[in-house]
Parts: structure tokens; C-alpha cells; sequence
């Protein structure tokens, strides 16, 4: 049975919570497989998996396309439908009926919103219906254009003091959880002592109640641009690249396929083919 949000809040203050992105089959059954609690099918998609520029740039399609494929492959961890910009922030009265897709076509059992001027108002229109909806706040990038680009946010005491504020508003709203980007880690401790909804960092410090990363990311599959808080757990670029290599070298020297690779007919067969 997969986690739910009230399993979700239930982690605070008992143990950290574990959350990575994943956008097809194999990769969502792998995290599922190592006990990952919750699985973000995240507007990232845009970026590490189909070589656009900006999240904005994707679609409630892609993002369904991308969710159903993960959905098949998990039986424990919760999964998020991460919300793109145009299927909330453009026209807000769309929003709960995008978020309604997540549920009922992907087989999601959340979705996540990001921090934007309408956002409390769309955030209690979704959790009235009944779908739980994880927050994010900091660095929204959907949004960097207006937040003064891709850098950290709440370095002082007036940003830092409307992120808390945005926080309280969200819990008040409905939020089962809340994602914190690029929070400098002493305002992600305050802000994770004052909810009582777990928070989720991604570049907010130890402080949080979990940690998400974009799995490309971590497993060295993205080398665009790497963010200082990533961590690299394996570099499989190099080791994907070093078998396409191999490959092509067996092809060219005809050394693959092998005869264990390769199927047979029975002489007599071929004879009455062949004559």
C-alpha cells in the first residue's frame, strides 16, 4: 500500500523523510524498491529529460504522460504530480481540474504547487476537494523571473520573515508538506520548528524534516548545469557513455553478436531453403 499524507506527516519529529523525482517505469521501480517515501514526477522533467530551458515550458500532457509511467512501476512510496505554470498559474479557475487529472488519470496521490501571488487561494480550492497538496516556497522556477533569478532566497530579515509567512499560510491552507528551495539553513530551522507539517529541503540545510533531490542530478545522468546542493552519488553519464563506446567497437569489429546471442535452424531446414 502506498504512503499517504497522513503517513507523511506522521514522520515529523520521528525521522527524516526521503524524496526523489522520477519520470518513467524502471527508474520510479527502483525507488520504490529502496524505500523511498515519496516519488516527484517534477516539472524538472522539462529540463533533465527533455532538453528544454525553463519548466515553464512544459505541459499538464507531458507531465501525465510522464506520471501514468512512473504510477506502474510503484507500490510503497507516495507519488506527487509536480503542477506545470500553465495548468494553475495562467488561468487559476483550471487549477483544481488539472489537479483532479493527477489524481484520476496518472494515479497520483498528490500534487505540488508552487509559491505564486494566488497561490493560497488555488491551494484551498484543491485541498477542499479532497486531494492533498504539498507546497514549495524559496526559489519557485516557475517564477525566478520575479524573484530576482536563480539564487537563494530569504537572505535577509524581510525576505526571511515573508517566507515564514508563506509557510504558516500554507500549512493554514491545507498543506500535507511543504518543499523548501535554496533557504539559507538557519530560516529553514525556524520555519521547520514552527509548522507542524514536515518540510522538505532541496539547498535548505540539515534542519529540514526530509530532503529531495532531482534523481538526474544525483546520479550524474544531467551535466548541463550542476546546483551546489546537489550531491552526486554516482557519475552514470560516463559509465553509459563507456558502454555505448563498447558497443559500437564490438559492432564495427563484428565481435557482437556472438553465438550466444544469436538464434539457429537446423541444418536439413536450411537445406530445403537453400537447396
Amino acid at each position: 500500500m502506498k504512503l499517504s499524507a497522513s503517513d507523511i506527516i506522521g514522520l515529523k519529529n520521528k525521522r527524516k523523510i526521503t524524496m526523489l523525482t522520477a519520470y518513467d517505469y524502471p527508474t520510479a521501480s527502483l525507488v520504490d524498491r529502496a524505500g523511498i517515501d515519496i516519488i516527484l514526477i517534477g516539472d524538472s522533467l522539462a529540463n533533465v529529460v527533455l532538453g528544454l530551458d525553463s519548466t515553464t515550458e512544459v505541459g499538464m500532457e507531458e507531465m501525465l504522460h510522464h506520471a501514468k509511467a512512473v504510477s506502474r512501476g510503484v507500490k510503497s512510496s507516495m507519488i506527487i504530480g509536480d503542477m506545470p505554470y500553465n495548468s494553475y498559474q495562467v488561468k487559476t479557475q483550471e487549477a483544481l481540474g488539472n489537479a483532479k487529472r493527477f489524481i484520476e488519470e496518472a494515479g497520483c496521490s498528490g500534487i505540488k504547487l508552487e509559491w505564486f501571488e494566488h497561490c493560497p487561494l488555488v491551494t484551498e480550492n484543491i485541498t477542499r476537494a479532497g486531494i492533498p497538496v504539498m507546497g514549495h516556497i524559496g526559489l519557485t522556477p516557475q517564477t525566478a523571473d520575479k524573484i530576482g533569478g536563480f539564487k537563494v532566497q530569504g537572505k535577509d530579515a524581510q525576505a526571511a520573515k515573508c517566507l515564514i509567512d508563506q509557510a504558516v499560510i500554507l500549512e493554514e491552507k491545507g498543506c500535507f508538506a511543504l518543499v523548501l528551495e535554496c533557504v539559507p539553513d538557519k530560516i529553514s530551522e525556524i520555519i521547520t520548528r514552527k509548522i507542524n507539517i514536515p518540510t522538505i529541503g532541496i539547498g535548505a540545510g540539515v534542519h529540514c524534516d526530509g530532503q529531495v533531490l532531482v534523481i538526474n542530478d544525483m546520479l550524474g545522468l544531467f551535466e548541463r548545469y550542476t546546483p551546489k546542493f546537489v550531491k552526486k552519488y554516482a557519475n552514470l553519464s560516463s559509465l553509459i557513455l563507456k558502454a555505448i563506446e563498447e558497443y559500437k567497437d564490438e559492432v564495427i569489429k563484428e565481435k557482437f553478436p556472438g553465438k550466444e546471442h544469436t538464434f539457429t535452424i537446423k541444418e536439413e531446414e536450411l537445406r530445403k531453403i537453400c537447396g
